[in-house]
């Protein structure tokens, strides 16, 4: 299979490798010989397009011709431009009925005192503001793997630094984000302990976070109110006597963070994040709807399957409004995509400006294109609600969270609302972590796969070869469960992860 023709009603084919001018090629039922070379990923036109007429992958519009382009032709930036797609806004008009159940699947995962299920034990340092961030990473680098040898059920120590907490508006939209995020890290799943540090006089102070995210219980017979253990460093005397502080408290958590065993649990019990990175071409065709598969089969357990990053579902948004439960939910995403719009015009830029140089080079060209293989990833499953960044998710089913395009603050804010694994695809290869939370990450084409399988833990790009979309979709679905219960990915193996906490910023900073 040399081109991919996805759908009756396209115009287009996609390379499932490269090919050069001058050959022929049996798609959509006739001969085509190419006049252009076209590489992996990128289309050609398997019949003439004339200017001005819409050019359809996946059966949807992706953008229009710019010029005449003769049967055989490269499609892409050069003749291609996004335009007006004049999407429907159809709202549960086509609300899938419930998965077949599956039942009985499981993973081996820790049960926390609240009832959730984590994949991974980890004890975190939260640094309220950017000041306690060299703080908080001191005290993480102290406990090397030597140091932690006694504790084998402790993943590791991180820290979770950024670069906000001050300079914003008090409660404003910023620092309730902010407040969210740090919530939902100390109280995830795969957190066995937590310490919080801060400078002091931020404007984002500890007392906001510890309220506002219910980190403080009260004791309803005695009062007695009992919180995380929080350290100022303006009220320790500085940088070194907190380090030193931490270091000390740190030590003295580690026996009861060690103290938990893997247990089994249900697989209705994972909430899983979605997310594609330096996606190409053919992410679209191999590993996002191959995860798509895996994502219908977590709903029939009874779990939980988030799709994020709402500049990638612009253009594609009309699919998931028909499968929302009530017009109610279908309204919430579609407001989402109205604030976008609106942000990104305040600073004078576009959501088509969303693919990177890396897309293109891979294949894709407009937003509508980026976007309609990017909600492959969801399945095929009624959408159920929508979430703003970083709010809790409790529904069960298909949900999107709205976050950004871009991958760390993507998925931080997945992590933060409760993700406890996460499945990443990529085209291009993106080496991708994000602690405390493990992240699958999938190759959507084997050239890739093969270059760099230090980082890849799954090749889609079989798909190409002729492996099924369904048969790679089940695959993908045993490696989550497999993970879940302990087996390390790649970006683990790696070292990956520390760096990726990065809380969204949205607004001026002031």
């Amino acid at each position: 299979m040399d081109l991919v023709h996805l759908h009756p009603e396209d115009n287009i084919a996609v390379a499932a490798r490269t090919l050069p001018a001058g050959e022929v090629r049996q798609v959509a039922g006739k001969l085509l010989q190419l006049l252009d070379p076209v590489k992996l990923g990128h289309k050609v036109a398997v019949e003439p397009i004339a200017t001005g007429d819409a050019i359809r992958k996946y059966g949807q519009i992706i953008g229009y011709a710019s010029e005449p382009i003769p049967a055989g032709t490269w499609v892409h930036s050069h003749n291609l431009k996004m335009g007006d797609t004049a999407l429907d806004y159809a709202k549960a008009e086509q609300v899938p009925p419930p998965p077949e159940p599956i039942l009985g699947r499981t993973f081996q995962g820790y049960r926390r005192a609240d009832g959730k299920a984590g994949t991974r034990n980890y004890l975190g340092l939260i640094s309220s503001v950017n000041c306690s961030a060299t703080v908080c990473k001191a005290i993480a680098a102290h406990f090397t793997r030597e140091r932690l040898k006694d504790f084998p059920n402790v993943d590791g120590v991180v820290a979770f630094t950024h670069g906000g907490g001050c300079g914003l508006q008090y409660d404003g939209l910023q620092h309730r984000i902010l407040a969210r995020t740090l919530g939902g890290m100390a109280t995830h799943p795969n957190i066995g302990g937590y310490l919080i540090i801060g400078l002091g006089c931020e404007n984002a102070p500890i007392g906001y976070l510890l309220e506002s995210q219910k980190l403080i219980q009260i004791d309803g017979a005695t009062g007695t109110r009992k919180g995380p253990i929080v350290y100022s460093m303006q009220d320790l005397g500085g940088t070194l006597n907190t380090i030193a502080a931490g270091i000390k408290t740190v030590q003295e958590m580690l026996p009861q963070v060690n103290d938990v065993r893997r247990e089994t649990i249900p697989a209705s019990e994972i909430i899983l994040g979605t997310n594609c990175g330096g996606s190409d071409g053919n992410s679209g065709v191999t590993a996002n709807p191959a995860l798509g598969v895996a994502s219908d089969m977590l709903v029939a357990c009874g779990g939980t399957t988030v799709l994020a990053e709402t500049t990638e579902i612009y253009g594609a948004e009309h699919l998931l409004t028909r499968r929302a439960v009530t017009p109610a939910v279908a309204d919430k995403l579609l407001k989402r995509i109205e604030w976008w719009l609106s942000y990104a015009a305040f600073f004078g830029a576009e959501l088509d400006n969303n693919p990177s140089v890396g897309n293109k080079e891979g294949g894709l060209t407009t937003i509508a294109e980026k976007s309609l293989g990017a909600v492959a990833k969801t399945g095929s499953t009624a959408m159920v609600d929508v979430y703003e960044y970083a709010e809790k998710i409790t529904a069960k089913g298909f949900v999107v969270m709205d976050t950004p395009g871009f991958d760390p603050p993507s998925v931080t804010g997945i992590v933060a609302g409760g993700c406890n694994v996460v499945v990443f695809t990529t085209g291009r290869g993106s080496c991708f972590g994000c602690k405390p939370t493990p992240s699958i990450k999938v190759a959507s084409n084997t050239p890739m796969y093969d270059r760099m399988v230090a980082d890849m833990d799954l090749n889609a790009g079989e798909i190409l070869q002729g492996r099924s979309v369904e048969e790679v979709g089940r695959e993908i679905f045993e490696k989550i469960l497999a993970v879940a219960s302990g087996e390390r990915t790649k970006s683990e193996l790696a070292g990956v992860g520390d760096e990726e906490f990065v809380p969204w910023t949205v607004g001026p900073v002031l």
